[in-house]
């Protein structure tokens, strides 16, 4: 949830309005949209990139992935790993622009351990797969992004564990 929203719905709750806090609060989110939606855009823009690279990574790492019964074993399930990894880069993005880890915690990582382990499908290495997209990622943007960028990536890998 946005820093707005949240400061609206506990102002409602209290039936009070924003306090100064709360309205610099605002002041300091909306002040950072531009570089928020900036990075959005550099990762929306170089998506296609970003997950050829860190798929490439993943499987010179993890080569028992796409090996006879691995999980990304052949090319459709290449594709469906190369699919997730995107689902995923594009829950940052979300959470980029909302400016917090709420749409990938509603939206994205609920049941993640489950269900991957009902496939069989190997957590660590799906974990890995974000490591490596964060990786790429933060290998292309300004070093003062970095750490916006890291804390989502972070909040993903975090479920995973």
């Amino acid at each position: 949830m946005s820093p707005i929203m949240k400061s609206i719905l506990n102002a409602d709750s209290e039936a009070r309005y924003l306090t100064p806090g709360e309205i610099e609060q605002i002041k300091i989110f909306t002040a950072n949209a531009d570089r928020r939606l900036r990075l959005v855009k550099a990762i929306t823009e170089n998506r296609q990139n970003i997950i050829k690279q860190s798929g490439n990574q993943l499987f010179q790492k993890r080569p028992d992935i796409i090996s006879p019964g691995g999980n990304a074993y052949g090319q459709e399930m290449t594709a469906t790993c190369l699919r997730d990894m995107d689902y995923y880069l594009r829950l940052v993005t979300y959470s980029i622009v909302a400016g917090d880890s709420t749409p990938i915690q509603e939206i994205g990582v609920v049941g993640v351990r489950q269900m991957y382990r009902s496939l069989g499908t190997p957590i660590e290495a799906v974990a890995e797969s974000i490591r490596m997209m964060k990786n790429v990622v933060t290998s292309m943007i300004a070093a003062e992004d970095v750490s916006e960028v890291n804390g989502y990536f972070n909040s993903i890998i975090a479920a995973m564990q």
